[in-house]
């Protein structure tokens, strides 16, 4: 097998000697050859070095791009891979420079070597859910390693190892950017264009990473395998989870987008968003959460609206942290993006039709539908698109509190969507929704934000005019980046009703939550859990809550 190795690479380089004038190749092919020289010309004691010194020399170095000077630096996967930020003062535009291991010529080729060997050993390999896939990989790689190398240096295998498990147990080329937590969205538009991304500090930034049109179509292809789905010239679109929770977006080849296979990835967040974090970014006041806060415990509807990537469905898995601990939930999506704490939780997705059928899909009607035999407390929706929202409503007129969210960027839109087809709700079922709230993407300054634009109150049909009507509670304030209070809410007066309590008490139960989002706030409590803790503690002992919290003994 050693033998048929080195004569594979003599072929190769004779070919490329034939091809290119020697001169002209330059230390490529030189170097090509030097490997081939350096290998010894029979086996014996075999030598895979396991361990690298990376603080003695760097495994991964970054040498500069013409016309851009280095604004950032930071690993993302290290001591393998980070990440450059750039600035071209000409152009006025940042770069996303992704920097991994440089591989020599005779590096690369004993990696796609090592890349078609390892196909075939890992299809037979027996890999229960338990095993350590990395420790599997790196044994067979060493095995194969053996039959063409008496010795591989610590360098050479390091880097090699890291291709192998970026490519086979990870996402391949833009691991990178998936390992990246300032990152929301990945997109490739096609072949020979640079990936872009949305950077949390950068916002759009292109990347150096380019796929090939033939790559391009075998990595979206992988990525759709990975993700449990099939992809073909057949059937070239279709929206998936990733194995990260990730949602993706794939197309294939040329038929659906004209210049070739596309992906687009909304980056999951394995710690979800918390109420805190909403208040610390300035999209909600602490009012305006102690207020939701309030309402989601007494079992008022909410629908949060607003355009694409306004934070929807971020800032409603953080008000359902507002839920009461041990209330039974369910939750129906297309693609898993909601996480809870609570224990009594039932999660649903949708599902496809089998490929070359029309049987077995089951859809958001479906799912509503079956919801509201398991007597849920909670029914949290993805997104209303279609038919699936009457029997929301139909379950909101029955007492059923319901989470959900809609693309419209005003009250008065969400009021026409849910009026108009495809949704077709009948306007005396709107009143069973309590509260819109609507958000928006807009820009402080040269800073893109995100911000609950108003939260608004459907009250009555009226009698006159046969419209319903709103009333804004809070609205954002461009001016001061603030929000105003507009309104005096019918969702507390029903609260304060039901509940026996007087307007004082109501007054100190709003201001007991808004202090203990404060006090989170203020004492930089960011870990999900403990937000969790405390929220869950003052539904069992308010009064010991409030004592620790004025102590500062949380």
């Amino acid at each position: 097998m050693y033998s048929r190795f080195k004569s594979m690479l003599e072929k190769r380089a004779k070919t490329l000697n034939e091809m290119f004038d020697f001169k002209k190749a330059g230390k490529k092919l030189s170097a090509v050859l030097d490997g081939i020289k350096s290998l010894p010309s029979k086996l014996s004691e075999t030598q895979i070095a396991e361990e690298y010194d990376f603080e003695e020399e760097p495994i991964a170095i970054f040498r500069g791009v013409e016309g851009y000077k280095e604004v950032e630096r930071y690993w993302v996967v290290e001591p393998y891979a980070f990440i450059t930020i750039l600035f071209n003062e000409e152009k006025h535009e940042y770069l996303y420079n992704v920097v991994e291991p440089a591989l020599t010529p005779f590096e690369r080729e004993l990696l796609e070597e090592l890349h078609e060997r390892l196909q075939d050993v890992l299809i037979l390999e027996d890999i229960g859910e338990t095993t350590d896939r990395e420790e599997v990989l790196t044994e067979n790689a060493k095995t194969i390693l053996r039959d063409y190398v008496k010795e591989i240096d610590p360098r050479s295998f390091a880097k090699i190892l890291y291709f192998l498990k970026r490519n086979y147990i990870r996402f391949g080329r833009i691991d990178p950017l998936m390992n990246d937590p300032f990152i929301e969205d990945i997109s490739c538009n096609g072949p020979n264009a640079p990936v872009f991304l949305y950077h949390k500090n950068y916002e759009s930034i292109a990347t150096n990473i380019v796929f090939e049109e033939e790559e391009l179509n075998s990595f979206v292809i992988r990525l759709a395998q990975r993700c449990g789905k099939h992809i073909s010239i057949a059937n070239p679109l279709i929206d998936a989870t990733m194995a990260d929770g990730s949602r993706i977006q794939i197309s294939l080849g040329r038929e659906i987008t004209t210049k070739g296979s596309t992906f687009t990835i909304r980056k999951f967040k394995e710690i979800p968003i918390t109420p805190v974090d909403l208040i610390n970014w300035n999209t909600f006041s602490s009012e305006c959460m102690a207020y939701l806060w309030l309402c989601s415990e007494n079992n008022k509807s909410i629908i949060f609206a607003g355009g694409t990537a306004s934070g929807k469905t971020s800032s409603m898995n953080a008000v359902c942290l507002f839920i009461p601990p041990k209330s039974k939930i369910v939750t129906i999506e297309d693609t898993r993006e909601l996480k809870l704490p609570h224990p009594n939780w039932i999660a649903e997705v949708t599902r496809e039709s089998f490929a070359g059928e029309e049987r077995g899909e089951v859809g958001m009607y479906e799912l509503l539908r079956a919801a509201l035999r398991q007597r849920p407390e909670y029914l949290l929706v993805g997104e209303v698109r279609g038919s699936e929202a009457i029997v929301l409503f139909q379950a909101m007129s029955t007492g059923h509190t319901t989470y959900s969210t809609m693309h419209a960027d005003s009250v008065p839109s969400v009021v026409h969507r849910l009026e108009s087809e495809p949704i077709n709700v009948p306007r005396t079922m709107l009143q069973a929704l309590d509260i819109v709230c609507v958000q928006i993407q807009t820009y402080i300054g040269d800073r893109r934000v995100r911000r609950v634009d108003r939260i608004a109150e459907l009250t009555e049909i009226d009698p006159d005019t046969k419209k319903l009507k709103t009333v804004d509670i809070f609205v954002w304030n461009p001016m001061t980046d603030g929000f105003d209070k507009v309104g005096e809410s019918l969702a507390l007066e029903e609260i304060k009703r039901r509940r026996g309590w007087t307007q004082k008490e109501l007054k100190k139960e709003l201001e007991n939550r808004q202090t203990i989002l404060e006090y989170m706030v203020e004492n930089k409590i960011k870990d999900f859990k403990k937000i969790t803790d405390i929220i869950q503690a003052y539904y069992i002992d308010p009064e010991r809550v409030m004592e620790m919290i004025e102590s500062k003994t949380f």
